[in-house]
Formats: C-alpha cells, sequence, structure tokens
C-alpha cells in the first residue's frame, strides 16, 4: 500500500490488532508491505515466536527502522495474553526501607519490557487484599508480594490464578516462590558485636508485632547474650513500632526508668535514629557514652551524625531477586535467588564499653 494516495488517508484511531502496532502513523500493516511479509509474520517476530530465514527478519528490522515503527507493548503483551505488567504490593510506597526494593524492582522488570505497578497495603490485611483486586482488575501477569499480612493460605489460593512471588517469609507451594531473609543471625551479629565491645547491659528495642520479623530480631538478641552467659533483663527490653518516633519514646521511657544500659540495639535503623535523639536531648553522645547498633543498613546509615553501625540487609537486592523470580514463574521456569546472608557493617556509633 503506497502512502502517496491521492485520497488523504485516515486517521488510524485505534491501536492494531495483530498485536504489534501503535496508533501512530505508521502501521503494523505498512511495515509488513515494505518489508514484503505479511503483517502476521511482522507481529511473529516482534513477539520472538517466529521461524522465518535471517533474509525476512533483517528486511523486517531494516523496514521498522525505516518507517520509525514503535512496537506497542501492551498490544503485543495482549497478543500472547499477557499485559507486560506486574503488580507490586509494598507496604509503604515512601519508606527508606522499601524504597531500595522498589528500585531493585524496577530495574530489573523495566529491562526485560515490563511495568511495575505499585500500591501500598499499609501493614493492614483488608487494604492488601483491595490492593491485589485493583492489580487483578488491570490484568497484571504476575504479583509480588513484600511481606506483608495475608495469610499464607491466602496467597496459596491466589498463586492457582497467577505467579505470586512473596517477600519477608518462607511459603512453599505451587506458583509461588518465596524469599527470606536470616533476621535471627543478623539479630545475633548485632548483639554479639556489642558483647564483643564488652558491653553487658544492652538494652534491646523491639519491632512493630505484626512484622513477622520483629519476633525472630528478639529470639536473635535473646541467643546471643545466652550463649556469652548474660541473663537478659526484661527492663531492658523496649517495645517499638520501626518507626523513627518509637525509637525516640522507647529511649524516654528507658532513661526515665532509671534502669542502667551502655549500649542499645534498635531492630531498624529508624528507631535507631530516633534513640540517638532521645540520647541527644539528654546531653548523652554516641558513642562515649551509648553504643548503638540499627539493623538494615538504609541507605541514610552512613551519614547520620555519627555514622550508624548497622546490620546490612541487602534490600535493592531483595528487589532485583523478587523480580527476577518473577520473571522466572512467567518464562515456565523454576526460580533460584537466595538472599545473600546479613552481615555487620561497623561505623563510628559503637565503641568499647
Amino acid at each position: 500500500m503506497s502512502t502517496s494516495s491521492k485520497t488523504a488517508p485516515r486517521r488510524n484511531t485505534r491501536a492494531s490488532t495483530a498485536g504489534d502496532g501503535h496508533s501512530g502513523a505508521v502501521t503494523l500493516q505498512q511495515v509488513a508491505d515494505r518489508a514484503g511479509v505479511s503483517p502476521s509474520t511482522v507481529s511473529r517476530i516482534l513477539n520472538g515466536t517466529a521461524v522465518v530465514s535471517d533474509d525476512k527478519k533483517k528486511a523486517v528490522d531494516d523496514a521498522i527502522k525505516e518507517l520509525g515503527f514503535v512496537p506497542n507493548p501492551v498490544a503485543r503483551g495482549l497478543a500472547g495474553g499477557r499485559t507486560l505488567s506486574v503488580g507490586v504490593v509494598t507496604q509503604a510506597i515512601d519508606s527508606p526501607f522499601y524504597g531500595g526494593a522498589h528500585r531493585g524492582i524496577e530495574d530489573t522488570l523495566v529491562a526485560a519490557g515490563y511495568s511495575p505497578l505499585f500500591i501500598s497495603g499499609h501493614w493492614d490485611t483488608a487494604a492488601e487484599v483491595r490492593c491485589i483486586e485493583v492489580l487483578r482488575s488491570r490484568r497484571v501477569d504476575g504479583l509480588i508480594v513484600l511481606t506483608g499480612r495475608m495469610s499464607d493460605s491466602a496467597l496459596k489460593n491466589l498463586a492457582r490464578q497467577l505467579p505470586i512471588v512473596v517477600t519477608g517469609r518462607d511459603l512453599s507451594a505451587p506458583g509461588v516462590y518465596s524469599l527470606n531473609f536470616d533476621d535471627l543471625h543478623g539479630a545475633r551479629l548485632a548483639t554479639e558485636h556489642l558483647l564483643e565491645l564488652g558491653h553487658k547491659r544492652i538494652a534491646f528495642i523491639g519491632g512493630d508485632p505484626l512484622h513477622p520479623d520483629s519476633a525472630q530480631r528478639e529470639r536473635g538478641y535473646r541467643q546471643a547474650l545466652a550463649a556469652h552467659g548474660v541473663k537478659v533483663d526484661e527492663a531492658l527490653l523496649l517495645a517499638g513500632n520501626y518507626q523513627e518516633e518509637g525509637g525516640l519514646q522507647a529511649i524516654e521511657r528507658l532513661l526515665a526508668s532509671g534502669a542502667p544500659f551502655t549500649a542499645i540495639f534498635a531492630a531498624n535503623d529508624q528507631m535507631a535514629f530516633g534513640a540517638a535523639l532521645a540520647l541527644h536531648r539528654r546531653g548523652l553522645r554516641v558513642p562515649h557514652d551509648v553504643s548503638l547498633v540499627g539493623f538494615d543498613d538504609v541507605a541514610t546509615s552512613s551519614f547520620t551524625v555519627p555514622p550508624l553501625s548497622s546490620v546490612h540487609q541487602p534490600v535493592y537486592e531483595l528487589g532485583r531477586l523478587a523480580a527476577m523470580a518473577m520473571l522466572d514463574l512467567l518464562a515456565g521456569r523454576q526460580p533460584d535467588a537466595t538472599l545473600p546472608a546479613p552481615h555487620m557493617v561497623v561505623r563510628e556509633s559503637t565503641a568499647a564499653a
């Protein structure tokens, strides 16, 4: 078909149906005409399913370049029964911890031609269910659930309909792949670091009990003390909420109680930041008066004053591996992603007792 017809060509107002056109001036049919093949051949070449000669493939590639044809990824996905999108149920879109995971997911999926759709569940089961309903209405090809509160049984049932990658728990079921971090070992590392510096009166600020990792981090703290022959003083176990304010209030309560301590292990960096502020307001210096350790090693930990010692959790890698596992599931492969083991990052917030 010539583009120089005497009559003005009708404007193409809808995407081409074979799965690859776009709504601009250049259509799939025009690419096929230029390359001397059928539109279905062009579609199969773009979708990677064609078995054609190198000459035909080159002719199509040349036609695409010459005409400036831009394939429509949504149409291509629909032609193969997919939308090339993955839903991501996170807990807080603005979290300094989850932000790294979001970036890892985005970088990996976009590089593979997929678009991530992020939505926050806010640690609320009903909200997470609504999030998943919204994402399924968008016909996502799979779901990545960052920790969350939905039950294992609910996720297993959902996996019968689309692939699921879940973090923060151990779950084995058809269509599900889980990635979990060794929180217990990480908490032992943090506590042992302080014990090796000679501290015995170590306060522990626990995490939000709704988070599945909270109990493991407290357990690691207790195990490390027991292994070093140090009795746990329940007066030094403080309730927190994984937020800066929770760390601040926990240390204010501890200081008001008069219980002696020389070090603090906060179950995440955000609470460690709040704890540092509470100490500062009482004229106590870190680490000269009190040593301080966090957990997660978020990006800002190395820029606090003093820089915070913390257990490194590879959050970007968590996101990247979750996305890689999803791509494997979508391709019909069994994922084999495994998170690196935790390790202690020692900075200037800890010193000998």
